[in-house]
């Protein structure tokens, strides 16, 4: 038996909740995520808090602390926790340390994002960044990338965009997604340019949202049942060493590489991936680093619906960044409790058949051509 297990999980829909406060959302999640567990806000031992872009919208910090007492906790250690789009992911590896070190039995973990506000403003890298000052936003960050994917392995447009049919499809499937219309290969290419190749529709779209989990040592889970046992869950960042490849994140290759060890199996074992699709070209290059195909072949592989629901590895069945939508702070933990649905076999409609090892992977932040963070977490049942 692992050494942690999700009991509860909870989530409320993504997209525009303008009559609602970042601690409301947060709030809301992590009492559906309490409720789920059949625990109660008392029975919390320590909690973990992300989110990414509060401080520079609205001047708010230290939010853990609210988000909590308006569900009735106090009196326990709150981590508030910011690490890029990797936020939720970061705080879901804090609370797995702590509750697998043995230093509690039960944790939280909740991430929540206003995005949909217009105080918001481009995103970018960090203003003070270099690369930023010298116009290395993400959507030109990736588009260099898709470029030279495409000059490599003679990757077609038409290839990238069926990531974003694809996963508007599963979207369309989940009522807590954000964007559910479903999109064409033409509809994407036509859609307009933001950065030559990638349409707006190869991007994901700004939301609000929150989601939370709840962790427990392995007594806990016996007694409550319904629990999806946590293999590993791992963080790491950059080597941030020139020359970096622009098709390869080293770092990308390191963690899933390691995590496959830690959790000792391969990718030949995953039922069911949610992976880091901010832009099309992402997701089709965490295909090579996660080992579901050849290096090069990733295009080709989203191609033929091999990461559709019914293909060889379903990837991204929530909808994904793209169709879910993206409020940094709650991504990575909306990812966990995708996975964890699906093993739960709770999914519905867009249910993986006998789904019982899931992997969540989370990239966040530029550095010179490498990431500042990423995030695997690999689960069964």
């Amino acid at each position: 038996m692992t050494d942690v297990a999700v009991v509860g999980v909870g989530m409320i829909p993504f997209g525009k909740h303008p009559q609602k406060t970042l601690v409301d959302m947060g709030s809301e999640a992590a009492y559906l995520a309490i409720k789920d567990a059949g625990l109660s806000p008392r029975q919390m031992e320590i909690g973990f808090f992300a989110n990414a872009f509060a401080g520079r919208v609205f001047g708010d910090f230290t939010i853990g602390q609210n988000v909590f007492w308006k569900i009735g906790i106090n009196r326990i250690p709150v981590v508030n926790v910011e690490n890029a789009c990797t936020s939720g992911s970061s705080a879901f590896f804090l609370a797995y340390n702590a509750v697998a070190a043995g230093q509690v039995e039960i944790a939280i973990a909740v991430g929540a994002e206003k995005m949909r506000v217009p105080e918001m403003g481009l995103l970018n890298s960090g203003q003070n960044e270099v690369d930023t000052q010298l116009g290395l936003v993400a959507p030109a960050s990736f588009a260099m990338r898709a470029m030279r994917y495409i000059y490599e392995y003679d990757a077609k447009p038409e290839q990238l965009a069926q990531v974003s049919v694809k996963n508007r499809r599963h979207s369309s499937l989940n009522n807590l997604s954000g964007f559910r219309d479903l999109v064409s290969i033409e509809d994407v290419l036509a859609a307009p340019m933001i950065v030559d190749p990638l349409t707006r529709l190869m991007c994901c779209p700004n939301a609000d949202g929150a989601a939370a989990v709840v962790l427990v040592s392995p007594a806990i889970a016996r007694r409550l049942g319904r629990s999806v046992g946590v293999n590993t869950a791992l963080l790491f960042s950059g080597s941030y060493e020139n020359p970096q490849d622009q098709i390869c994140w080293e770092t990308d290759y390191r963690a899933c590489r390691t995590a496959y060890e830690r959790a000792g199996i391969g990718p030949e074992d995953l039922d069911v991936v949610e992976c880091h699709d901010a832009f099309t070209i992402c997701e089709i290059l965490h295909y090579e680093a996660m080992g579901l195909c050849p290096i090069g072949e990733g295009a080709q592989f989203a191609a033929d619906g091999e990461t559709e629901i019914g293909g060889r590895i379903p990837v991204n069945t929530s909808g994904g960044l793209i169709g879910r939508g993206h409020p940094p702070g709650a991504t990575g933990i909306a990812q966990v409790c995708e996975i964890v649905t699906q093993l739960r076999q709770e999914a519905g409609q867009r249910q993986v058949n006998g789904a019982k090892t899931g992997l969540a992977h989370c990239m966040g932040g530029d550095k010179e051509g490498d990431t500042k963070s990423c995030t695997i977490a690999i689960f069964s049942v």
